[in-house]
């Protein structure tokens, strides 16, 4: 679904991102981790058309996308949250979700004069499709809450919401469990298990807290200092030596499965 080749992005004298290649397979939930520094966010960035890289390809679903901004990236299905939530603060949670699918008819001044009626029975079918997305988030009763009044919690399931208002190709979730108190965070894992399992999402996932990347992804990718240091399972990835050494440095000797289940990096 995404294929990343050889790609470099530098900021003055820093490279960020240096000579990276991976794929993230279709219908996969695939994890990213990688000490702080590794290059990761700004990889994220690079594929959803926030910047453009120095050099290599981006390939979606096969198509060659490198440069292409992020409202065209959209258009062909690729779908982003952020760390930290970008909702409508002064809309409902319900508007929130009625205002992302594209080219909507009463975005058109003449529909929105002439062809009222179809405007408004495409608003109704939106709605519908809103209610159901707020059902499967449990987030129904909240329909007419401002956005801007919703918990952290909230707001990441309302921008895990806005996804599913597209149906998109491939959602890139960034640091899904930032601001996420242990309860919730379960059950927007468990959605996103739903998604991928019932409707083939496929997920590319930044995440510090390594239980839910062990419980959400397979392989798992790890990045340090701007390119794939090594993927494979998450048992594999705290195995590795390179791996460890990656976050904590040759000087430390605890076991390997709490040296990288305990970071947040």
């Amino acid at each position: 679904m995404i294929s990343v080749s050889h790609v470099s992005k530098s900021f003055g004298g820093i490279h960020a991102v240096s000579d990276c290649s991976l794929e993230v397979a279709k219908g996969s939930v695939t994890g990213l981790i990688g000490p702080n520094g590794a290059g990761k966010s700004t990889l994220f960035n690079i594929i959803a058309g926030l910047m453009a890289p120095d050099k290599g390809t981006i390939r979606l679903d096969g198509e060659d996308v490198t440069g292409w901004p992020a409202h065209l990236l959209f258009h062909r299905g690729l779908a982003r949250t952020f760390q930290i939530a970008q909702e409508f603060s002064r809309m409902t949670v319900i508007e929130n979700l009625m205002a992302v699918p594209p080219r909507q008819v009463g975005e058109n001044l003449f529909h929105a004069w002439f062809s009222w009626r179809k405007v408004m029975g495409e608003e109704r079918a939106l709605r519908d499709r809103a209610r159901e997305v707020l059902g499967q988030l449990r987030l129904t009763h909240l329909e007419r809450e401002y956005a801007g009044n919703l918990s952290g919690g909230q707001k990441k399931l309302l921008e895990l919401g806005r996804t599913m208002m597209i149906r998109p190709k491939v959602v890139l979730l960034d640091e899904l469990g930032a601001g996420v108190n242990r309860t919730l965070l379960s059950e927007l894992a468990g959605e996103i298990e739903r998604l991928n399992r019932d409707h083939g999402y496929t997920f590319f996932v930044i995440e510090h807290d390594m239980d839910l990347i062990a419980r959400l992804c397979q392989p798992v990718i790890v990045m340090a200092e701007g390119r794939v240091l090594t993927q494979g399972s998450m048992a594999d990835i705290r195995r590795n030596e390179a791996v460890i050494e990656a976050y904590l440095g040759a000087r430390h000797h605890k076991p390997p499965k709490e040296q990288v289940g305990e970071q947040r990096a």
